[in-house]
C-alpha cells in the first residue's frame, strides 16, 4: 500500500476516534445529579460511567495504535509486520489500517503463542 493511501486511512480513523472521544466527554455531564435518585437509578448511572470509562480507554489505545502506524508510514515500514517483517496484505490494511502483524501472527499474539 502506498504511503498516501495509508495516511488517508489513518487520518480517517483518527478523526472517527477523536470525534467519539469528544462525544463521550460531552455526554459526561449529568443535569439531574441534584435530584434524589432511587438506588437502582444510581446503579444504572454507575454502570454507564464505568462503560464510558472503558470505552474511552479503548479509544485512547486505538489512538496510540494510529500514532504507531503513522510512525511506520514516516519510516517507510508501514505494511510490514512488526514481528517478522513480512508484508501485510493490502486488504487487511484497508480493513484494519493500524494492523501491525499478518493475520496469522496476530492470532498467535492474541493467544500468547
Amino acid at each position: 500500500m502506498d504511503s498516501r493511501r495509508a495516511s488517508q486511512l489513518l487520518g480517517a480513523e483518527r478523526t472517527r476516534i477523536e470525534q467519539a472521544l469528544a462525544e463521550l466527554e460531552r455526554g459526561g455531564g449529568d443535569e439531574l445529579s441534584h435530584v434524589d435518585q432511587h438506588v437502582a437509578d444510581q446503579g444504572s448511572e454507575l454502570f454507564e460511567q464505568e462503560r464510558d470509562v472503558g470505552l474511552a480507554e479503548r479509544l485512547r489505545e486505538e489512538l496510540a495504535a494510529i500514532k504507531r502506524a503513522e510512525e511506520r508510514v514516516a519510516k517507510g515500514t508501514y505494511g510490514l509486520s512488526v514481528e517478522s517483517g513480512d508484508p501485510i496484505p493490502d486488504a487487511r490494511l484497508e480493513a484494519v489500517p493500524t494492523a501491525e502483524r499478518t493475520v496469522e501472527e496476530q492470532e498467535r499474539h492474541d493467544h500468547g503463542r
